[in-house]
């Protein structure tokens, strides 16, 4: 008989845990009709219009086979044009290199840039994929505990502090963050820049949520530094979630390296999409997107207007993205469980904070407020008469 060769250890990273919430509220919505999702981290709204436009000229005119590896040219014209106008940033098209997805890129560029067990840095909480993929690529992730005290982003004498005790290769810092929504100060982002130069570690910037914020907007890791990689995606302002677009602003060492990568492991971005994409950002797309934003913005103040009633009192208020985290230790300390109770109960699926913070995630929810502003307030009714 022979053996059943095991799978490889590099793929035993934690699951996703909220797609777990998502199956859950999927059943209950179908046994029960009455789901309300706060966990998912995507719009409930589609594509813009001038991009469905799109897509039908292009079916009807284009072969959409492969295209370069690094992307059509109109793309890549659009993405660094963006970051003129929005930024008052040059960025030469030389420098763009389009993915599939922000999450193809943030792999390519792993790959490309560190070595099997460098080390990387990025704060706790955080998004979950990078400390998995980190991982699955056989990296290092340097956890770092942020909280509200730093606005959960990391400052420069935390780096200087992790650094001397174990060298980093690379710091990634997300503005907005996920799960926490907050953005990081431009003169933080600088000092952060600089120190990564001064010490020779790469800065990957994840500022895919960027376009959806409040009181400031949020500025590019390129403004401060041409060796910083900046990971871009068409998925959260630009409604494409499933469209899998994104991109990648590259110093000239990694640009060729990448390329070869992701030509190799994906050959290009979906065709079509890549066509969809240069028509989101146009004037006609852009105000159809900013009306999100102000959607977006109504909930946020609903929520934290009425957050208090639940007994929620600590968090950083949001800056950007469409999400709270909260903490829930004054109603549990297992806030996967506590979850699961709210979904049975009451047919609101909340992400438990332990897919963000496995350390002290447990006593932590993220609450997403992209969705419909009647369903939000419907479903803090809900978790109003349980608590």
């Amino acid at each position: 008989m022979s053996e059943r060769r095991p799978p490889s250890r590099r793929s035993a990273v934690e699951p996703f845990h909220v797609m777990e919430v998502v199956r859950a509220a999927a059943a209950r919505q179908r046994t029960h009709g009455d789901m309300i999702l706060l966990c998912v981290g995507q719009p409930s709204t589609p594509a813009p219009r001038p991009v469905l436009d799109a897509v039908h000229s292009v079916l009807e005119t284009d072969a959409l086979g492969y295209t370069e590896g690094d992307g059509i040219p109109a793309l890549r014209e659009a993405v660094a044009a963006h970051y003129q106008k929005v930024y008052d940033v040059p960025v030469g098209v030389e420098e763009v290199l389009v993915s599939t997805g922000s999450s193809g890129g943030f792999s390519a560029v792993l790959l490309a840039a560190f070595d099997a067990g460098d080390r990387v840095a990025m704060a706790r909480p955080g998004y979950p994929a990078y400390r998995n993929t980190l991982r699955a690529l056989g990296l290092e992730p340097v956890e770092i505990d942020v909280d509200a005290g730093t606005r959960f982003q990391l400052t420069v004498d935390q780096l200087d502090r992790t650094h001397a005790t174990t060298a980093l290769s690379g710091v990634i810092v997300a503005s907005p963050a996920n799960p926490t929504g907050t953005i990081i100060e431009p003169q933080a982002l600088a000092a952060i820049a600089d120190w990564c130069e001064a010490h020779g570690v790469l800065l990957l910037s994840d500022e895919i949520y960027h376009g959806i914020a409040y009181d400031r907007p949020a500025q590019t890791a390129r403004r401060f530094s041409g060796e910083a990689v900046v990971l871009g995606s068409m998925s959260k302002f630009w409604s494409m979630t499933g469209w899998r677009v994104g991109w990648n602003l590259l110093p000239e060492a990694l640009r060729r390296p990448v390329d070869v990568l992701q030509t190799n492991l994906a050959i290009c971005a979906p065709a079509v999409s890549q066509h969809a994409a240069v028509a989101a950002f146009s004037p006609e797309a852009t105000a159809q997107l900013q009306r999100h934003v102000d959607r977006y913005a109504a909930n946020r103040e609903l929520l934290l207007r009425r957050l208090p009633e639940l007994g929620i009192d600590s968090f950083a208020p949001p800056d950007g993205a469409f999400y709270a985290y909260c903490d829930v230790s004054h109603l549990t300390e297992d806030s996967t469980r506590w979850c699961a109770d709210v979904l049975d109960r009451t047919g609101v699926a909340i992400a438990p904070g332990v897919d963000f913070d496995p350390v002290h995630g447990n006593r932590f929810v993220r609450l997403s407020f992209c969705g419909a502003t009647q369903a939000l307030n419907e479903a803090i009714d809900r978790l109003v008469a349980i608590i």
